[in-house]
């Protein structure tokens, strides 16, 4: 077995560094990198050397972001994850709230700054592209679906 701990770290980095909290970062490149088709939080904690509060903090906010899940292990109390088989496409979807956002706070500004304005003439190409996007991603991620025979 390749120790892929290193790839793994460096992954959770740019993830990190492109906004997702860091714990969360890690816990899902561990997710990402393991041979098992399950771990547990116990495992987690010692492969990564947390707390079993950042993992467990981690785990909640990865979960309720969809990328990953719960799973059952029959016989075993301890409660089993995995990354969502689909968890790319259901991060990119759950980017849609994030497109929203944008929206309304271009709309926001470009009510503060008027629409002609330079700041206002800015606001509405953010605005544009944002609403763009929203129209857009999901036929891309069914499209993404229908390739992966997911639909």
């Amino acid at each position: 077995m390749a120790d892929t701990s290193a790839t793994a770290e460096r992954l959770a980095l740019v993830l990190t560094q492109a906004g997702m909290q860091r714990m969360a970062a890690r816990v899902m490149c561990a997710l990402l990198y393991t041979d098992q088709e399950t771990t547990t939080a116990g495992e987690l904690c010692e492969q990564l050397g947390a707390s079993a509060g950042a993992v467990s903090g981690a785990l909640k906010s990865l979960v309720s972001l969809d990328l990953a899940e719960r799973v059952p292990a029959p016989g075993d109390r301890r409660d089993h994850y995995r990354l969502r088989p689909d968890g790319w496409a259901v991060m990119s979807s759950s980017q849609n709230r994030l497109l929203d956002v944008m929206v309304q706070a271009a709309e926001e500004g470009i009510q503060a700054a008027g629409e002609e304005s330079v700041a206002g003439l800015r606001l509405r190409e953010m605005r544009d592209f944002y609403a763009y996007m929203q129209r857009e991603l999901p036929a891309l991620i069914d499209r993404w679906h229908e390739q992966r025979g997911m639909r």
